[in-house]
């Protein structure tokens, strides 16, 4: 073990009065919680995964205090673990035993909206629904969309690397991020706040931050792209007899619906269960194996009515769709989307569970899919398996339980874990690994991967202050 390796941590009990003047100098007294103060605040994300109180909550309100932090902690070899919006479902926000959270709550500011060029500069605490308002009332769309919009922020959608609703079309958070500015563990602020697409001056170093979930540095401020805010939307929900029949759709919307966002796939057992959940009742007549949720764009409701009616008319005509649904107003899209979005009133229902978020080439998803119902079936019986997913992207979610017991829940894991490993999917499409994912990490990383992320790891944060213990231990 080398010395870097066995440098000293703090732990609850030897936190010195030294290291939160200090911190106390950096941030203001005010901005730096103890005691009683921390306990009345939320300091755990949405996974119930192990989470221990932070020794203190850290509220910085600048770049240069996020990296005045770090500095202090660094020299102190005191643990931070960062912390955005606590929407994550994987774990890594949580505080363990000995650590200091880091809050980007208060860096909230949309610092600049360029609207000729379509670009954005945002602190990182600013929140995914506030950035969206913003620069809808300027008439730009920020394409990235998921349930937790009003909570979850810019930041932590860049270091888990987003994805949401409408990657079929604009892709990841990765792909909407220009540039950006990190604080590194030893207090470096790194600024690269580009606000071109093409730059093609030496490594693009903020891929480090995208997607690294805060283990290599903390994210401070974006730079984002913003598209054209669409004249039309448009929202159907279609009712389909198999898997088969759901691909095929989705090779018709991708020809003939030219502002498609959305693919949206439900099986019935999920759609069933998030009516039931909401107190609502299918719009179908007739239940039917799957249900497909279509979102498209268009410069005029002229243009978009005309491609959804020829759309749908030639779904029919070739019985690929056996009903559908268009909504006629706003309120209506809502509601559709509801039935989508029903997934935080599943959760509730079914805990303790496990909320898997996997991807698999999307040929194989229904194959995935009856392994999958058919081991759990067989082993939880009396466990509810609700699949649905982002047809267009691969990106597969099941909701699984309630479990009578961790090493129940534990078992499922590793059972859906090692199924993905085999049809050569990955353990995390979306949500990022943290701590629930990370005795798994080895079913979608090779050994020579995983080595070389210990390695960025020990070069950029050698003391391991920062995010310890996430993505790998």
């Amino acid at each position: 073990m080398t010395t870097q390796e066995r440098a000293p941590t703090v732990r609850a009990s030897q936190i010195s009065e030294q290291l939160l003047q200090e911190l106390r100098e950096v941030l203001g007294s005010s901005s730096v919680l103890t005691g009683a103060a921390i306990e009345e605040r939320t300091t755990a994300d949405w996974s119930e995964a192990e989470a221990r109180l932070p020794i203190a909550v850290l509220l910085p309100r600048t770049p240069e205090q996020v990296a005045g932090a770090l500095r202090v902690c660094n020299a102190h070899r005191a643990r931070l673990v960062v912390q955005g919006g606590l929407t994550g479902l994987a774990g890594g926000a949580n505080p363990q035993e000995g650590e200091i959270a880091l809050s980007l709550s208060r860096m909230d500011a949309i610092e600049d909206l360029d609207p000729v060029g379509g670009t954005a500069l945002v602190q990182a605490g600013v929140t995914l629904e506030k950035l969206q308002d913003a620069v809808a009332e300027r008439g730009w769309l920020f394409p990235l969309d998921l349930g937790a919009r009003g909570s979850c922020q810019l930041g932590g959608n860049a270091a888990t690397n987003a994805g949401g609703n409408r990657v079929l079309r604009y892709g990841m958070m990765r792909n909407l991020v220009l540039g950006l500015e990190a604080a590194l563990p030893d207090g470096t602020l790194l600024t690269m706040l580009d606000r071109v697409i093409k730059n093609n001056a030496g490594f693009d170093l903020k891929q480090l931050f995208i997607g690294t979930e805060g283990s290599l540095g903390v994210i401070t401020r974006l730079s984002l792209a913003l598209v054209p805010k669409p004249s039309s939307q448009m929202t159907v929900l279609c009712a389909v007899g198999s898997f088969d029949a759901a691909l095929s759709l989705l090779r018709e919307a991708k020809a003939r619906l030219p502002g498609l966002s959305a693919f949206e796939l439900m099986w019935r057992d999920f759609f069933d269960a998030s009516l039931a959940a909401l107190g609502k009742t299918s719009p179908f007549r007739e239940q039917r194996p799957l249900y497909v949720l279509i979102e498209t764009f268009a410069a005029s409701l002229e243009l978009g009515t005309g491609a959804m009616e020829a759309f749908l008319e030639n779904a029919m005509e070739r019985e690929i769709v056996q009903d559908a649904i268009v909504a006629q107003s706003v309120a209506q899209a809502q509601q559709l989307w509801s039935y989508r979005e029903g997934v935080s009133e599943l959760l509730s229902l079914c805990k303790p569970c496990a909320a898997f978020d996997v991807s698999v080439a999307t040929p194989r998803m229904d194959d995935l899919v009856d392994d999958l119902r058919s081991r759990l079936g067989a082993l939880f019986p009396q466990q509810q398996h609700l699949f649905f997913g982002h047809l267009g992207d691969g990106n597969l979610h099941l909701i699984s339980g309630p479990f009578a017991s961790d090493s129940d829940l534990e078992h499922a894991e590793s059972l859906v874990y090692e199924a993905v490993g085999r049809f050569d999917g990955s353990i995390s499409a979306e949500h990022g690994v943290g701590t629930i994912k990370r005795p798994f990490l080895h079913h979608s990383r090779s050994q020579e991967e995983v080595a070389l992320m210990r390695q960025l790891k020990a070069m950029l944060d050698p003391h391991r202050i920062l995010n310890r213990d996430r993505v790998f231990a």
